[in-house]
């Protein structure tokens, strides 16, 4: 038994215009098939994508606060120039320049209309294959802790890990890397970003639920009510939620 993570879950005051800036900043398409925007590769709404994570845009009351968000996307570029023409191209539809104490550094740091900051990275050879979107980047107090509850949680491989950092993987060896982390600061405010995690066709959803417990994920109420999904949070409080396989 296992999951797979199938999208990034972000809230927007503006769902669809949010939507649409991270379809432009992907190459994707946004899609907007009930009250969420789902952000997918072209060609049409696949779901659950084989291949990529995807983004569903919901739409919120409440707008992000100042406090910098503690899960983050990092954008995969393939030379110097992609890189430059990614960021300016990105400004143009509506980013901003963000400074997060990130100092002298060859990526470039930038928040979406609403403030959701990601990075667009230098060219790096690991992540030549991702795609898009290099890794969904979890900021936390123990990397190795987080990297053994989330490679118990998903069939994802642990690529490496230590004190400072961890990394996983689709075991397929296609879409973005999930990685952790260490930063000094802790979580005080709801994620704005977080990740959903699907089971496979066949698997039990209510067995998956009470195996995630069992691994030291914790019931989350955001006053969500009766709905097909299940509100979790991980050991160090982050939010993601158990969808259920239509």
């Amino acid at each position: 038994m296992a999951l797979r993570p199938v999208q990034v879950n972000m809230k927007a005051v503006d769902g669809l215009a949010v939507g649409r800036f991270w379809a432009e900043a992907l190459g994707w398409s946004a899609y907007s098939p009930g009250v969420t925007t789902y952000v997918g590769p072209v060609g049409g709404i696949v779901w659950p994508d084989p291949v990529v994570v995807g983004i569903d845009v919901v739409p919120v009351p409440e707008p992000k606060t100042t406090t910098k968000n503690r899960v983050h996307l990092d954008l995969a570029t393939t030379s110097a120039a992609h890189q430059a023409e990614l960021v300016e191209r990105l400004k143009a539809f509506g980013a901003t320049p963000a400074d997060v104490g990130q100092g002298d550094v060859p990526w470039t740091v930038l928040a979406d209309p609403e403030g959701n900051e990601f990075c667009v990275l230098e060219p790096r050879e690991v992540y030549r294959d991702t795609g898009p979107i290099a890794a969904v980047v979890v900021d936390c107090a123990d990397p190795r802790a987080m990297a053994r509850f989330w490679g118990e949680a998903t069939d994802w491989a642990l690529h490496d890990v230590s004190d400072e950092h961890a990394v996983l993987r689709c075991a397929k060896g296609v879409g973005p890397y999930l990685e952790f982390l260490r930063t000094p600061d802790v979580k005080t405010v709801p994620d704005r970003v977080h990740l959903d995690l699907l089971p496979y066709p066949g698997d039990d959803k209510a067995a998956e639920v009470d195996r995630l417990r069992a691994l030291g994920a914790t019931d989350l109420d955001l006053g969500q009510g009766d709905v097909p999904w299940t509100c979790l949070t991980d050991p160090e409080g982050h939010e993601f939620c158990v969808l259920a396989v239509s």
